[in-house]
C-alpha cells in the first residue's frame, strides 16, 4: 500500500512539472520565428489573409512570422508537415473545408484531419461565389444556369483551384441540388482556374470574392449567386443560391489555424487570444472584407466542434454524389 502510495505521489509530481514546465513555456513563448505552413501556391487568398494576420500577430508576440507556401495534392502536403512537426507552437498551418474535404476523397492521406492536429483558431469566413463567363454562357440567372445544364448533362464545365479543393465539392453539392451534371475541370491553382474562365475556356465557377470582385464589377464575368446564407456587403445585388433557386443551399469559405496535435494548453491560449485580438482590429478588418471574407475568431473547443459538424457535411456530399479525385 505505502509502495502504491509512494508511486501515485510520484506521478502527481511529474505531472505537476510537466504543467509548470508548460506554464513557463507559455510565458516566455515564443522565442523564435513562428513558421505558418499555407499548403496553397502563393498568391492566392489563403496565403494573402495569411500574410496579413501574420504581420499583426508577430507585432503582438514580438516574433516573426515566416509564410511556408506547401502546394500540392490538395493541401495534403503542408497538412502532412505540420502533423509530423514538433508540437511547440512554432509551426502552425492554415486550415479550413479543404482541409476536412481531402480526408474523405483520397484513400491514403497520412493522418487524421481532426486528430492528428490541435485546431487553435478560425480566423476568416465567407462566400462562394457562382460565377459564369457571359461570352462562354449567356445565362443571367440561376434559374437559366439549371436549365442550360439539363439541356446539356456533362458539356457544362465548372472550374476548381484543384481535385479535392473545396470549390470542386461546393460544385459537386451544387449538381446533387440542384439536379444537374456540371462537368468538374480541375486547375493546378485558382490562378490557372481564373485565367481560363476569362479566356472562356470554361464557363462557370465557384470562386472566392477576391477572385472575382474585380472582374464582376468590370463586366467580364456575371455574378449569379453566393453560397452563404446572407448576401455579401460587397454584392448586395446578387442573391443566395437559397434564394436563387437552389433551397437550403449552403457553403461558407473559412480559414483556420492549426497545429501539431499534443500542443501545451498554455501555448494554444496564448496564440488564441493574439490572434483574437489581432482579428478586432479595424486596418485588418478591412483589409479582409477588402479580400473577400470577414475576420472571424472562435475558441479552440467551439472551432473543433465547428470542423467536426463540416467534416460530418461534407463527408456526407462525397458520398452522396461519388465525388472522385480522378
Amino acid at each position: 500500500m505505502q509502495k502504491q502510495r509512494a508511486c501515485t505521489i510520484a506521478m502527481l509530481l511529474v505531472a505537476g512539472l510537466a504543467g509548470a514546465v508548460g506554464i513557463a513555456g507559455a510565458q516566455t513563448y515564443p522565442t523564435k520565428p513562428i513558421t505558418i505552413i499555407v499548403p496553397f501556391a502563393a498568391g492566392g487568398g489563403n496565403d494573402i489573409m495569411a500574410r496579413l494576420l501574420a504581420q499583426h500577430v508577430g507585432r503582438a508576440l514580438g516574433q516573426q512570422f515566416v509564410i511556408d507556401n506547401r502546394g500540392g495534392a490538395a493541401g495534403t502536403l503542408g497538412a502532412r508537415a505540420v502533423a509530423k512537426a514538433a508540437p511547440d507552437g512554432y509551426t502552425l498551418v492554415i486550415t479550413g473545408t479543404t482541409h476536412l474535404i481531402t480526408s474523405h476523397l483520397y484513400k491514403n492521406v497520412p493522418y487524421d484531419a481532426l486528430k492528428d492536429f490541435t485546431h487553435i483558431t478560425m480566423m476568416a469566413s465567407g462566400p462562394y461565389v457562382l460565377v459564369v463567363n457571359p461570352k462562354k454562357l449567356p445565362v443571367s440567372s440561376v434559374r437559366e444556369l439549371i436549365a442550360a445544364a439539363k439541356e446539356q448533362p456533362g458539356k457544362i464545365d465548372y472550374a476548381s483551384s484543384g481535385n479535392g479543393s473545396s470549390q470542386h465539392l461546393v460544385g459537386a453539392l451544387f449538381n446533387a441540388m440542384a439536379g444537374v451534371d456540371l462537368n468538374h475541370v480541375p486547375y493546378k491553382g485558382s490562378g490557372p482556374a481564373m485565367q481560363d474562365l476569362l479566356a472562356a475556356q470554361v464557363g462557370v465557377s465557384f470562386a472566392g470574392v477576391p477572385n472575382v470582385l474585380g472582374q464582376v464589377k468590370a463586366g467580364r464575368l456575371k455574378a449569379l449567386a453566393v453560397t452563404t446564407p446572407k448576401r455579401w456587403s460587397e454584392l448586395p445585388d446578387v442573391p443566395t443560391l437559397a434564394e436563387a433557386g437552389v433551397p437550403g443551399y449552403e457553403a461558407t469559405l473559412w480559414l483556420s489555424i492549426s497545429g501539431p496535435a499534443g500542443m501545451p494548453a498554455p501555448i494554444v491560449q496564448r496564440l488564441y487570444t493574439e490572434i483574437s485580438k489581432a482579428l478586432q482590429d479595424p486596418e485588418l478588418q478591412n483589409n479582409f472584407r477588402a479580400g473577400g471574407v470577414e475576420a472571424k475568431s472562435m475558441a479552440p473547443e467551439e472551432l473543433n466542434n465547428y470542423m467536426r459538424a463540416e467534416s460530418e457535411k461534407w463527408g456526407k456530399v462525397v458520398r452522396d454524389t461519388g465525388a472522385t479525385v480522378n
